[in-house]
């Protein structure tokens, strides 16, 4: 048998190795080397594999992103119309109503203002948009990475939306073309229409379509409505600071509304100002400046200019149909005027609205030839648009009853004429007297000044309620006139504005009036649409007797119920009228310079305690006269000064004797015989039966009357 070594068993590793000599024993040094070298290689070599794997990779996650981007795009992009058949869509037109001075008393459409060109605002202006909105526009192809990076970082360090990396040319595409939401579809479809509008249009065209459309709070829409709206001026002459918030106003409008939050819209003005110093876009000597002179935001008010355009509008679509283009609208509407009158109604009623029991007023003022200077139709028109000045028709009470005295005056009676002032009964009617005081025989001029009922339901019985809707009618009244003896009374409602108008021709001495706003309306380019006809002077009172009926009406604001009104130093004359309940209360009064109208009382119609046409409405007319006047040479009323006094009030009321010392002028014949003969088409003939009657016709009148009336049945 073999040996262990021999055997099988035996692995190689435990045989013995074969000897070496010494010379195979010592080290081998440049083998060594090249083992070193080599690792070193072999090192190098993974290393370099890496980077060419990361490069690789990279590239593959370049082509997939752009991939995934066109992918998303085309998928962003079959959600979208077309974009070969998209346009930039037609700004909707505006309406600039400007005043007497040339002003812009308001505006109407859906911006709220026109549109201006880049060229016409001041360089600061658009920059200041850049500066807080998009620092990089003219540099980026409509979407900013980098401002969206620093967004995205911002938001991440803050845990919530702190700032947007909206362009301004995709905050444009989301104003052109997109839903106010917030979610990602929409981000994605804002990106795509911004790139769309890079590459359509300029720069220059994309920043002026954002300033022009971009919303700044209170219902305006680019920059000229913004700055029309919180500065009263236009955008081509804000100041730095102004336009410094404006531009801050961009991002919350709502919040940042200056009018409500002015400190708030300060703040971030102040930033928007950091960041043009930042970029260069301002010195340090421009910055002072405005820290000096901070923007003074003008205060909304009740907005009553907008009353008055309303009105303008309806006239505006009758002249030129319907509006497709902006428009400019010159009116004969006075901004000084117009703001005394809605601070004097705003006032009155703030200070005595609830004593009275009364919530709303309406005030208009024309001069005599029916130039509208002023027109109110409510006490706040962002609470209420209704415009009770043109819409509402309201019954006037006795600022009805110049028409009935006119009526007896051309059927010959004069101011001095003598009629009964006691009870009268028609069937289930019985007319009293405010106090429910009779002053017996009384003269037409006492019975006005006093607005003593039952001697106006006596004359319109006396010449018939069918004479007298037709002068109402002839003088400018155009709403319907129930022809019965209530109509003395002023029962048939007519508007404030038709009211006022049928009192000018007492002012301008007897001629046709029709009241108007609108003189001019002309093309944003200057290209005249509609301008108004001159005046045509067609007379359908007689001088004698306007000067008879202002006679009579001057004694209602020196004797009678109006005697509160204040205008010193100026002729004036008027009528007060209260209807059934309280309901309403009005004041009608004129000088030779200016018709006032004023009327107060609830939108439901419910009564009031106890107003009358006497207080609030002449004090409202008062407040507003005074600085309408102011500064004009007195001009008295038409024929007035020729006239002999008519007799002093009754100073003590009785049913069937004459008043204590009244003693009734009787001028001559000629002090109000009329200067022409009366036309008999306009004007009705004098009756001589009536102007002739005997004493003892006088004291059976009653009986007379209501045989006439049952009569005419």
């Amino acid at each position: 048998m073999g040996g262990p070594a021999d055997g099988p068993g035996v692995p190689r590793a435990a045989q013995p190795a074969p000897p070496r000599d010494k010379a195979d024993s010592k080290p081998k040094p440049a083998k060594r080397k090249r083992g070193i070298v080599g690792r070193r290689r072999s090192g190098g070599g993974r290393r370099g594999s890496l980077i060419r794997r990361c490069f690789y990779w990279l590239a593959v996650a370049a082509v997939w992103c752009i991939v995934a981007g066109i992918g998303v795009a085309g998928w962003v992009g079959m959600h979208l119309p077309p974009i070969h058949s998209l346009e930039i869509p037609k700004r909707p037109p505006t309406v600039q109503v400007l005043g007497l001075d040339g002003r812009l008393l308001a505006a109407r459409g859906e911006m709220g203002g026109s549109a201006l060109a880049l060229t016409e605002m001041p360089t600061y202006l658009p920059q200041a948009f850049i500066a807080i909105e998009d620092r990089r526009f003219y540099s980026h192809t409509g979407i900013d990475v980098m401002g969206m990076a620093r967004a995205v970082f911002a938001n991440l360090a803050r845990r919530g939306i702190s700032q947007g990396g909206s362009t301004i040319t995709q905050q444009l595409a989301k104003n052109l073309f997109l839903r106010p939401e917030r979610t990602l579809m929409r981000k994605l479809e804002e990106a795509v229409l911004a790139l769309w509008l890079e590459r359509k249009y300029s720069k220059k065209q994309i920043l002026e379509l954002y300033l022009n459309r971009v919303y700044f709070g209170a219902g305006a829409y680019g920059v000229e409505a913004a700055a029309q709206r919180y500065f009263r001026k236009s955008a081509r002459h804000v100041t730095l600071a102004e336009a410094a918030l404006l531009a801050g106003l961009v991002k919350s409008p709502s919040r940042l509304m200056p009018t409500r939050n002015y400190d708030g819209a300060e703040r971030r003005a102040q930033l928007v100002l950091a960041a043009m110093s930042e970029a260069g876009m301002v010195t340090e000597t421009a910055l002072k400046a405005a820290a000096l002179h901070p923007p003074k935001v003008v205060k909304a008010g009740s907005g009553s200019a907008n009353y008055a355009a309303d009105w303008v509008m309806d006239v505006v679509n009758d002249v030129v149909g319907q509006v497709e283009n902006d428009l400019i609208v010159d009116t004969t509407l006075d901004p000084a005027m117009q703001a005394a009158a809605e601070k004097a109604i705003v006032d009155v009623l703030t200070e005595q609205g609830k004593k009275f029991n009364v919530e709303q007023a309406a005030l208009v003022a024309m001069t005599p030839d029916g130039e509208v200077r002023a027109l109110v139709g409510g006490r706040d028109y962002q609470e209420s648009p209704f415009n009770r000045a043109v819409t509402a028709k309201r019954q006037p009470g006795s600022a009805f009853k110049p028409f009935v005295y006119l009526t007896a005056i051309e059927r010959g009676l004069t101011p001095d004429s003598v009629r009964e002032d006691r009870p009268i009964a028609l069937k289930n009617w019985k007319p009293e007297n405010y106090k429910r005081e009779y002053y017996g025989p009384v003269t037409l001029a006492q019975a006005l000044a006093l607005s003593l009922n039952t001697v106006s339901v006596r004359l319109t019985l006396e010449f018939g309620p069918t004479a007298v809707a037709r002068t109402a009618h002839r003088l400018g009244i155009v709403s319907k006139l129930e022809p019965n003896a209530s109509l003395a009374l002023g029962t048939s409602e007519v508007s404030l504005l038709e009211l006022v108008g049928a009192y000018a021709p007492f002012a301008n001495g007897g001629i046709a009036i029709a009241p108007h706003v609108v003189e001019q309306v002309r093309s944003a380019d200057g290209k005249v649409l509609y301008s108004r006809a001159p005046f045509v002077r067609n007379r359908i009172i007689e001088p004698g007797y306007v000067a008879m009926m202002n006679q009579m009406m001057r004694g209602t604001i020196r004797i009678g119920t109006a005697r509160r009104a204040d205008l010193p130093g100026w002729p004036a004359a008027g009528k007060t009228g209260t209807s059934q309940d309280f309901r309403d209360a009005w004041f009608v009064g004129f000088t030779g310079r200016l018709v006032t109208g004023v009327w107060f009382g609830n939108d439901d119609s419910s009564p009031t305690k106890k107003l009358t046409g006497g207080n609030l409405p002449v004090e409202v007319w008062s407040r507003f006269m005074k600085p309408a006047h102011q500064g004009l040479p007195v001009v008295d009323l038409p024929g007035a000064s020729a006239l002999p006094p008519f007799a002093p009030p009754p100073s003590q009321p009785s049913a069937h004797a004459p008043p204590s010392g009244y003693a009734p002028s009787v001028p001559a014949p000629s002090a109000y015989a009329p200067s022409a003969p009366i036309p008999p088409a306009a004007i009705p003939s004098a009756s001589p039966s009536a102007a002739a009657r005997s004493p003892r016709q006088e004291a059976g009148v009653d009986g007379w009357l209501l045989d006439r009336l049952w009569s005419r049945r």
